[in-house]
């Protein structure tokens, strides 16, 4: 195991709060230690000051989230972080902002996500998305899944809208049952759309954990697995498609 030589990771964090820490966790779980010191340096800014997200994209009236992300990845850079992290799957609409603030790489969620279901899954030719509305109507992963001849299958209307509601409450700090129950349905949804696997595109999801009725594929730990793997030296960022 690699110490003195391991990359820092620098991770642009807060959307939300709850989600970069575990996408934190996840990565010491992933990470192969007998003591301290085998362990990834993490340079974080868990910053929930990042303007909405969802005011900008949906609402259309919000603060532009990007130079504020521009400026926590310089940020992160100048602190000593040898690459960055997005965690949150629809800030990564402001990607360019961020890797454009910067000379070192910035890892792409959506194009890493997006190729490992088309390595790991090849026999899926659909694929559902569980994400906020601001994923789908930026096409993030639409116009990836395109490229790559995957067909990207959404909840219904009304699914959407309670999958939203769903987002909300995990920012709020409530995964009680009823929140569970409701993720369930969404997910019955997809399946019942056709859909044999999910992607949980969105890092409050992932906080919910498993045990869903469809197979998914989470997004954070994908990242997570790629965070140690770089970090380690395993293997260079993913190559911006």
């Amino acid at each position: 195991m690699t110490k003195k030589n391991d990359k820092i990771v620098g991770i642009l964090g807060g959307m939300g709060p709850e989600a970069t820490i575990d996408l934190m966790q996840r990565i010491i779980r992933l990470t192969p230690a007998l003591d301290d010191m085998d362990h990834i340096r993490c340079i974080v800014d868990n910053n929930p000051k990042v303007p909405s997200r969802i005011k900008a994209i949906i609402e259309g009236d919000g603060e532009d989230p990007g130079p504020c992300m521009a400026d926590m990845g310089r940020r992160l850079e100048s602190w000593g972080a040898h690459f960055l992290v997005i965690a949150c799957n629809t800030a990564h609409y402001y990607y360019g902002d961020v890797q454009n603030a910067v000379k070192i790489p910035v890892i792409n969620l959506i194009d890493l996500v997006s190729n490992h279901v088309k390595v790991n899954f090849p026999e899926y030719d659909k694929v559902g998305i569980l994400a906020s509305p601001a994923v789908a109507m930026t096409g993030l992963y639409t116009k990836r899944f395109k490229k790559l001849e995957v067909e990207d299958i959404w909840p219904d209307p009304d699914y959407q809208e309670s999958l939203f509601n769903i987002i909300k409450e995990v920012k709020k700090g409530n995964i009680n049952s009823n929140v569970q129950n409701d993720y369930t349905k969404v997910c019955e949804n997809l399946l019942n759309k056709g859909a044999k696997i999910a992607i949980i595109a969105c890092t409050e999801l992932s906080v919910l954990g498993g045990g869903l009725p469809i197979n998914t594929i989470d997004a954070a730990q994908v990242l997570a697995i790629e965070i140690v793997q770089v970090a380690k030296n395993q293997k260079e960022p993913e190559p911006i498609s």
